[in-house]
C-alpha cells in the first residue's frame, strides 16, 4: 500500500535534499514552466538527455545508485536514471515511486546481449507519478537522444497525460520491446531484491567477467555493428 507521503520523502537513495539534486533541478526547471505537470515534463528531458545511458560500467553498490551519485557520474542504466528522476519529481513535490519490469527486445547491441546472457533484460526500471491527485503515470526517462537515432528508433517523449514506458516498434515497424513480467512499484530503491535478482538473471555485471566489457558503450557498440 502506498502512500503520498511515502512518496513525497527523500531517502537514502532518493537523496532530493542534497545540492546536487537540487542544482540539477533548479536548472532543469525553465521559468516557464510554473505547474507540476510541465515542471515533470522538463525533469524528464533532462534526466533523459543530460544523463548518458550506460549499461557496461554502471555501479551497482549502493553509493553509486544515489540520485546525487549518478548526477556527479553522468551515467547509469535505467535503474539509475530512474531513481534521479523519482527524486526531481519528489523535489518539485509529485508523489512519484520506482516502478520494475522483466523486458525482451531491450534496446540493445549483439556485446550487450552477450553481457547480460540474452535479450531479456530482468528488473528494468522507470518511473510512475502522480501529477493531478487521481492517476499514477508511467514515464521512463532512460534511453537518451544520440542512443535512439544511433539504434533507428524514435526517442521517447512524455507529455505529461499518457504512459511513456517503451519501444513497441523501432522505425521501421519492426518489432522492438515488450514487457514479459511486472514486478511492480516501489516507494524506495529495493536494494537488497534488487541486487539478488540482478545477480542471479545478470551474473556477468557482477563476477570477475565484467572486466571485459568495462572498455564497451552502448555508441562504440552501434559504430562497430
Amino acid at each position: 500500500m502506498h502512500s503520498d507521503t511515502q512518496c513525497l520523502t527523500a531517502t537514502p537513495f532518493l537523496d532530493f535534499d542534497s545540492p546536487i539534486v537540487q542544482a540539477f533541478v533548479a536548472q532543469a526547471l525553465p521559468e516557464e514552466a510554473d505547474d507540476k505537470r510541465s515542471q515533470a515534463i522538463a525533469l524528464y528531458y533532462a534526466v533523459r538527455d543530460s544523463i548518458l545511458y550506460d549499461v557496461y560500467d554502471a555501479p551497482m553498490d549502493a553509493e553509486g545508485l544515489r540520485a546525487s551519485s549518478v548526477l556527479l557520474s553522468g551515467s547509469g542504466m535505467c535503474i539509475h536514471k530512474s531513481v534521479v528522476y523519482c527524486a526531481a519529481l519528489r523535489m518539485i513535490g509529485v508523489p512519484a515511486r520506482l516502478w520494475f519490469a522483466d523486458v525482451r527486445n531491450h534496446l540493445s547491441s549483439a556485446r550487450l546481449r552477450e553481457y547480460v546472457g540474452g535479450d531479456t533484460f530482468h528488473f528494468h526500471c522507470l518511473v510512475e507519478m502522480n501529477l493531478d491527485g487521481e492517476n499514477w503515470i508511467k514515464a521512463t526517462p532512460v534511453f537518451n537522444r544520440q542512443l535512439c537515432l544511433l539504434y533507428k528508433m524514435a526517442p521517447l517523449d512524455f507529455d505529461g497525460f499518457q504512459d511513456s514506458i517503451h519501444h513497441p516498434f523501432d522505425r521501421s515497424g519492426n518489432k522492438y520491446m515488450e514487457f514479459v513480467r511486472q514486478h511492480g512499484s516501489f516507494d524506495d530503491l529495493p536494494y537488497e531484491w534488487l541486487m539478488h535478482g540482478l545477480r542471479e538473471q545478470h551474473p556477468k555485471m557482477f563476477n570477475a567477467e565484467r572486466q571485459n566489457f568495462r572498455q564497451n558503450s552502448l555508441i562504440r557498440d552501434a559504430w562497430s555493428e
